[in-house]
C-alpha cells in the first residue's frame, strides 16, 4: 500500500522504531518499526512489523518494550520489513517524536535494505521540538506523559512501535490544531502543513510569530494570552 495524497490534503507518514539500543552508531538495530499514514487528522493508514536483524535484545530493553529474542527470531528478516514500509510510505513526508533517534534509524535501516537514502535525506518533523515551543508550560514532553496531559488517549502499550507511532499522529493532529486555532487570522486558511512544522521546529519559541510571517505585535500578543 503506498501513502495517499490528494490536492486539498497532506498525508503525513509518522514513524516509530523499537530498538536494541540508542543509536546506529553504537551498532544498535531496529527491532519493529511502525508508520502511521495521517490525513486531515485521522488515521487512514498503518504498518507495523517486527525485524530481525541478529542483534541480541539487552535484558532491560525487553523488559521496557515487551520484544523478546525468541520473538524475533520467528519476525521477518530486518531488510525486508523496511523495504515493505519504505514501500508503504513512498514520498509521504516523515514525522516522529524526538525525531532524531528516528531519523538515524531510518537511514540506517534503509541502507542495510539497499535503499540508501543519504543522498537526499528527509527532514522530519518532530513533535517534540513542536510540543516544547507550542506548550512550554506542558509538565513533560515525553510522549506519554506529555499526551496524557493534553488528554490524548492511548491504544495498546508503551514503547511499541504502533501504539507510540499512533499517539504521536494524534499528538501531530493535535499540534496542528492548535496552530489554526492560536494563529487563525493570520494564517487565512493556510495549513498547518509539514513544511511549516519543519520551519517551525527550528525557530526560537518567542520569534515563532515571525516564523508564521506575522507581525511580532501580533505574535506576541497570541502568546501571551496563550500563556496566561
Amino acid at each position: 500500500m503506498h501513502s495517499l495524497h490528494s490536492a486539498a490534503a497532506q498525508t503525513v507518514a509518522v514513524i516509530d522504531f523499537e530498538t536494541t539500543g540508542m543509536g546506529p552508531q553504537q551498532g544498535a538495530r531496529a527491532t519493529e518499526i511502525a508508520a502511521v499514514l495521517l490525513r486531515d487528522g485521522e488515521v487512514v493508514g498503518t504498518y507495523q512489523n517486527l525485524m530481525r536483524s541478529e542483534v541480541r535484545v539487552p535484558p532491560f530493553i525487553e523488559r521496557l518494550t515487551g520484544i523478546s529474542n525468541a520473538m524475533l527470531a520467528q519476525a521477518p528478516p530486518a531488510e525486508q520489513v523496511m523495504a515493505e514500509v519504505l514501500d508503504f510510505v513512498g514520498e509521504a513526508p516523515l514525522v516522529a517524536h524526538n525525531a532524531a533517534f528516528d531519523r538515524g534509524f531510518w537511514l540506517a535501516e534503509a541502507r542495510r535494505a539497499g535503499r540508501a537514502l543519504d543522498t537526499t535525506p528527509p527532514d522530519f518533523a518532530c513533535t517534540l521540538l513542536l510540543s516544547r515551543r507550542l506548550f512550554p508550560q506542558a509538565p513533560s514532553h515525553r510522549l506519554s506523559d506529555l499526551s496524557a496531559w493534553l488528554g490524548l488517549a492511548r491504544d495498546g502499550r508503551a514503547h511499541r512501535a504502533l501504539s507510540d507511532a499512533t499517539l504521536t499522529a494524534h499528538l501531530l493532529a493535535r499540534l496542528q490544531d492548535e496552530l489554526r486555532t492560536r494563529f487563525a487570522t493570520d494564517l487565512a486558511g493556510r495549513p498547518a502543513d509539514h513544511a511549516l512544522l519543519c520551519r517551525l521546529q527550528r525557530t526560537p519559541r518567542e520569534r515563532l510569530a515571525q516564523a508564521l510571517g506575522l507581525s511580532s505585535h501580533t505574535g506576541a500578543r497570541q502568546l501571551s494570552v496563550k500563556a496566561g
